[in-house]
């Protein structure tokens, strides 16, 4: 684990290429979907944890394959005709921008196995989710009639990430959701989460699962970081759940390292995110500096990433169980170029238990008065940490 101001060296690091072998009696399967010019191709993917069906998110397209990978079914989003600065879509209100025919980017591609369905999110529209049936991708419902339905406009792949928390004993599941706003943040909250009713056309899906005149389930960018920072925001590479946490890893604007001069260099900074997931005001909001290095070079720029348990030569090989969860993450070098990483990257592997340990050794220091409250983008200062449990902000740390 990365962090300047604890040292933490990475536990585990593999520079590119990392070659695996396989046996000559492996067989791959592959199939072929060709796309117009104007589209970009695939997005996202996720498998079914029982079949082994394959849902693919692409521009204007989901796709659902076979666990050999053979086409079965397809569904149409887009183009829309759509204006990104038109809200809320058309459909709804009347827009004053001209319209057009628009590529409707997957943002998200999530399996809902408590009501055996897909949520497919685009970027037209303001970013409004459909809701696809899993076996023959039938459209159950596309919410866009209030203010929660609209996610984010920000037409990149790989910038939104979400869990989805469902309850035994209850036909209510729950959203965690992060995504980029574009400077929108009037519109959208960068981290909510948000009611899954059973009905499609509940007119409470999507809203926040907890909400009163001066808190609710989410977490916005302050007018006054934009207005410094205008370029400010937050990408949300991956996301998943262990235990009673929902995790993230992000990359957003180092406003320690970036001059407020839009005129000057940017850098930017990965970071891992743990939110309680039975928290609804975001009062356990944790965030923490994520990175690797080898030889002096640091990895900052985090590009992807997947939890899983090692197979039994790589947890002997690292000296852990093959039940340990393993973080693989994918950095490519420095601070710089977000949109266009250098090509020099490396695979980094964290230990899921070690991450816990950092974020609560953080957590009791702070309880402590050690440090700060790291959190200048949405605190708007640094903030020193008090010894005393009776404050609620103390969760809130960095």
């Amino acid at each position: 684990l990365f962090a300047p101001a604890l040292s933490v060296p990475i536990s585990y690091f593999y520079p590119f290429p990392l070659f695996l072998s396989s046996s000559s009696h492996c067989s791959v399967s592959s199939f072929l979907i060709r796309f117009a010019p104007s589209e970009s191709g695939l997005t996202h993917l996720a498998i079914h944890n029982k079949t082994g069906e394959v849902y693919v998110g692409a521009v204007n397209w989901i796709f659902k394959l076979s666990s050999n990978l053979t086409k079965l079914r397809s569904h149409m989003t887009g183009p829309v005709v759509d204006n990104e600065k038109c809200y809320p879509p058309p459909s709804v209100q009347s827009c004053p921008h001209d319209l057009a025919q628009t590529p409707n980017v997957n943002k998200l591609l999530l399996i809902d196995y408590a009501q055996n369905r897909l949520i497919a999110c685009g970027s037209t529209s303001q970013g409004i989710c459909q809701f696809l049936r899993l076996d023959d991708l039938f459209k159950l419902g596309e919410p866009h009639h209030r203010k929660e339905h609209y996610l984010s406009s920000v037409a990149e792949s790989g910038t939104m990430s979400g869990v989805i928390i469902s309850s035994p004993h209850s036909p209510t599941s729950k959203l965690f959701i992060g995504t980029p706003i574009d400077g929108k943040s009037e519109y959208f909250p960068t981290l909510s989460s948000r009611k899954l009713m059973e009905n499609e056309e509940n007119a409470d899906m999507f809203s926040f699962v907890y909400q009163d005149e001066f808190v609710s389930s989410q977490l916005k960018i302050p007018s006054d970081t934009l207005s410094k920072f205008p370029a400010f925001d937050i990408y949300y590479v991956y996301s998943f759940s262990s235990e009673q946490f929902v995790y993230y890893l992000t990359m957003q604007l180092d406003t320690q390292l970036t001059s407020p001069d839009a005129s000057g260099e940017q850098f930017f900074t990965s970071k891992i995110v743990r939110l309680c997931v039975d928290d609804p005001k975001f009062y356990s909001y944790v965030e923490f500096p994520i990175g690797c290095t080898k030889d002096g070079v640091e990895y900052r720029l985090v590009q992807d990433a997947f939890l899983a348990r090692p197979g039994r030569q790589l947890a002997n090989s690292l000296g852990i169980s093959e039940n340990e969860d393993i973080l693989f993450t994918i950095f490519s070098q420095g601070q710089k170029n977000r949109a266009k990483p250098p090509k020099e990257s490396a695979l980094c592997l964290f230990t899921l238990r070690k991450i816990k340990e950092k974020i609560k050794e953080r957590i009791q220091s702070c309880y402590k008065g050690d440090g700060k409250l790291s959190l200048p983008w949405l605190l708007n200062k640094e903030l020193a940490c008090i010894n005393s449990v009776s404050s609620n902000l103390l969760f809130v740390l960095s």
